[in-house]
């Protein structure tokens, strides 16, 4: 089992970012209202809104904010009017960029995307022109005790693609297809879950130097503090200890 992945600490940095703006409730609630509108508020039969509800929870979000953002989704409370949309962009050094967005004013969105990307030296793409560059993925963090060769076998035998094993956590990745059975498995197994999400991962990530790294860093970083935008994708890979020691 192989591949190339920095999702997680991606994911980390981001959560920290959006926890620091204010930001993270209300993405989550903007993503469990469109999966609620798209496939009704039963968690046990929409696959994506039992996704989000528990990245919520995790995220510690409220109860409370929880159910309003499932019924804006159904129609129950008004407010529900949210599209979601992908956009394809070209980031300096050609790093491809995939920015997910959910929004009640497309125009707006589109318009904001593009005056970052312009401003930071990136370009709008055409459909399809950066995403073959990506793969869908499901990602699954296992916490707390466990035998690794133990949970090797389980996620394997379910379909896996690839187990790696850092800093106590366990990150199993897998293709769409399987991702629920994988994570049937390991629940089935006793093993406790803390995250299991999707993301876009770059199929042949492309390494930088450290001074043209920053530049793509920093577009996304200001991409992430639109409003609209719930994530943001790159091609990038670089030597994050490089990427720090700009700063210093």
């Amino acid at each position: 089992m192989s591949g190339h992945s920095k999702w997680s600490t991606i994911k980390h940095k981001k959560a920290a970012a959006d926890a620091k703006r204010g930001k993270i409730f209300t993405r989550l609630a903007k993503e469990i209202t469109v999966a609620a509108r798209a496939g009704g508020s039963d968690t046990s039969s929409n696959v994506r809104l039992r996704l989000a509800v528990d990245k919520a929870r995790g995220a510690n979000m409220p109860k409370d904010n929880i159910e309003r953002a499932i019924k804006r989704g159904t129609g129950e409370l008004d407010g529900g009017e949210l599209e979601e949309a992908m956009y394809e962009a070209y980031a300096p050094h050609g790093i491809g960029v995939i920015v997910e967005i959910v929004t009640d004013n497309r125009n707006r969105a589109v318009a904001e995307v593009r005056h970052v990307l312009n401003k930071y030296g990136g370009a709008m793409a055409e459909a399809g022109a950066v995403a073959w560059q990506f793969t869908r993925k499901g990602y699954i963090e296992v916490e707390s005790d466990f035998d690794q060769d133990d949970l090797f076998l389980v996620a394997a035998d379910a379909g896996a693609d690839d187990v790696r094993f850092e800093d106590g956590l366990a990150e199993v990745y897998a293709g769409l297809d399987n991702l629920q059975s994988v994570r049937q498995a390991l629940e089935d197994a006793g093993y406790k879950l803390s995250e299991v999400s999707v993301f876009f991962d770059a199929n042949n990530p492309v390494e930088l130097e450290p001074q043209q790294a920053k530049q793509i860093v920093n577009l996304v970083e200001v991409l992430e503090e639109l409003d609209d935008v719930q994530d943001v994708y790159t091609t990038l890979d670089y030597d994050e200890e490089a990427l720090a020691a700009l700063e210093v």
